[in-house]
C-alpha cells in the first residue's frame, strides 16, 4: 500500500448515541468536526539518590474527552435534542474515525478509529438575531479508554 498523507477533510466520523439503558440509537449519522481523544497517562517519576537520571514508573491512562459538532438540521437532529439532552450522563455512544481517500471512498485495509464512551454534554444551536451564520449542534462525549478498548 503507498504512504500517503491524512488530510482534516478526508475522514468520515460517525457517531451513534444510545438511548439510557438500551440499544435503540437516538441519533447516528456524520458529524463534521471532531476534537480531543488524546490519551495521556498520570506518569510517576522516581528520582534515585546521587543525582541519578529519574526513572519513569508509568501511570494510570487518562482519555481525554471528544466533542463533536455538526450543522444541525431540522429534521435530523432538532427532534432528538431534548432525548439527547435526556441522556446527558446516561447514553452511550459509539465514534468511529475512518480515513477516505481524495475522492471520499473507503480506504480498502484500513481500519477506523473506534472509541465508546457516555454522552457527557449537548449543546444545542445558540440563537442571535445578529448573526445568519451556521447553527452547530455539539456534543461531548466521555471515552472509556482507547481506540477499540
Amino acid at each position: 500500500m503507498p504512504v500517503r498523507p491524512v488530510r482534516q477533510d478526508t475522514r468520515r466520523v460517525t457517531v451513534t448515541v444510545y438511548r439510557p439503558g438500551s440499544d435503540a440509537q437516538i441519533i447516528k449519522g456524520v458529524w463534521d468536526t471532531k476534537t480531543g481523544g488524546q490519551l495521556d497517562s498520570e506518569e510517576q517519576l522516581y528520582h534515585p539518590g546521587g543525582m541519578a537520571t529519574p526513572i519513569s514508573l508509568g501511570g494510570r491512562q487518562n482519555p481525554e474527552n471528544i466533542t463533536l459538532t455538526r450543522l444541525a438540521q431540522v429534521g435530523r437532529d432538532w427532534q432528538a435534542i431534548p432525548s439527547l439532552m435526556n441522556g446527558v450522563g446516561k447514553s452511550r455512544v459509539t465514534i468511529t474515525d475512518d480515513v477516505l481517500d481524495f475522492d471520499g471512498n473507503d480506504m480498502p485495509g484500513i481500519s477506523g478509529l473506534t472509541w465508546t464512551g457516555t454522552l457527557k454534554r449537548v449543546q444545542p444551536p445558540p440563537a442571535n438575531s445578529e448573526d445568519s451564520g451556521a447553527a452547530m449542534i455539539e456534543i461531548e462525549v466521555t471515552i472509556d479508554g482507547y481506540p477499540g478498548s
